[in-house]
């Protein structure tokens, strides 16, 4: 974790307003769209980080006790499927293959065990619906030249940020700043 240091906060002209521009990404061109995804989550990690913890506050404000079940639930699940790709090639060969798939399976099942205790509101709200936010952003923000420089000094290791370590983490750093 030494040297790991989040990006700066970009502004919201540059984030979602005028400067900002989005397209629906091309269906056919799964690996355009998995780089796009990639270098967004990298670029704008810190705005991502600071939507989510928003949601996450008022969410935790209603229902601290859920949601803090939840949020264990998800961070026990992603733990396991970590700890299992680095011990089993199969399971770290379809990480790598299928990172979409990765993530939403880990949400099924945190869905499935939240269920079962009783907290599924929480979870689709407080958990879920800020996920499915920040890749939607991902998959319609256009890049710009300054991501894209941002992403290079990233991918070459010049820079490690958080979101690198976890899209390293879900298998995806052979993507990262292409």
């Amino acid at each position: 974790m030494a040297g790991v240091q989040p990006p700066p906060l970009r502004s919201l002209d540059d984030f979602l307003l005028s400067s900002a521009r989005f397209a629906v990404p091309d269906v056919r061109d799964l690996e355009r769209w998995n780089n796009r995804m990639i270098n967004n989550l990298l670029y704008y990690q810190t705005n991502y980080f600071l939507s989510t913890l928003g949601v996450l506050l008022i969410v935790g404000y209603f229902q601290p006790l859920q949601l803090f079940v939840g949020m264990t639930v998800v961070t026990v699940l992603f733990l396991g499927f970590v700890w299992a790709a680095e011990n089993k090639a199969s399971i770290r060969r379809f990480r790598r293959n299928h990172p979409l798939v990765t993530v939403l399976t880990i949400l099924l099942a945190s869905y499935l065990f939240i269920s079962a205790l009783g907290g599924v509101a929480v979870f689709l709200f407080g958990i879920a619906f800020p996920v499915l936010m920040v890749l939607a952003h991902a998959s319609m923000r256009l890049r710009n030249l300054k991501n894209k420089l941002e992403n290079k000094l990233e991918s070459i290791g010049l820079k490690r940020s958080p979101m690198g370590l976890l899209l390293e983490a879900l298998g995806q750093e052979q993507e990262a700043g292409s």
